[in-house]
């Protein structure tokens, strides 16, 4: 047996989303297609720059700094809690749409780097004009499907264009600070 065909034996598809309840729920989607969420999180600052953050009835996610940034390196940073929420996204659209369209998932993986300023260092650094935030966010996939390369191109595309993370990156977002 060839080493190709050998592989193609021992693949085993990822864990399937229920195609049935995607069908549901993209229904019901459709019935109210204005609605809204509101998704909350309660995050509590433990000291230094440890910060524990709550969602729903779930654990707490604890978000860090590295020791170059005067944290403990206990977790990813914002940032790099940030690249993981892209990240996640986008691959929760494509593993959903691969389901919707019949596709076979064996491997799902991206891989991203973002470009970031951080001489402001939280508005203690360098404060002169220059944009915050990262300038450049590059996502790599690694995926192995039973589908083409066009295929695996379009879901990608899809999946981007209708990331609700990826569009808050892109697009503005009206953010309201205040004291309780």
């Amino acid at each position: 047996m060839s080493e190709s065909a050998t592989r193609t034996k021992e693949r085993k598809p990822l864990r399937p989303i229920d195609l049935e309840g995607l069908k549901a729920l993209g229904a019901k989607a459709k019935l109210d297609p204005a609605k809204v969420n509101t998704l909350k999180a309660h995050t509590e600052c433990e000291g230094v720059f440890r910060m524990m953050t709550y969602c729903r009835d779930l654990d707490g996610h604890l978000i860090d700094e590295p020791p170059t940034l005067l944290g403990e390196d206990n977790a990813p940073n914002p940032s790099e809690a940030t690249l993981a929420a892209l990240a996640s996204c986008l691959l929760v659209g494509i593993h959903a749409n691969a389901t919707y369209r019949g596709i076979t998932l064996y491997k799902l993986e991206a891989d991203l780097e973002g470009d970031i300023n951080i001489s402001s260092a939280w508005g203690v650094g360098d404060t002169s004009e220059k944009r915050l935030g990262f300038t450049e966010i590059r996502v790599k996939f690694d995926i192995d499907a039973n589908c083409s390369r066009e295929e695996l191109q379009e879901l990608i595309e899809w999946s981007d264009k209708w990331s609700p993370v990826g569009n808050t990156l892109r697009n503005p977002v009206e953010t309201k600070i205040s004291l309780a």
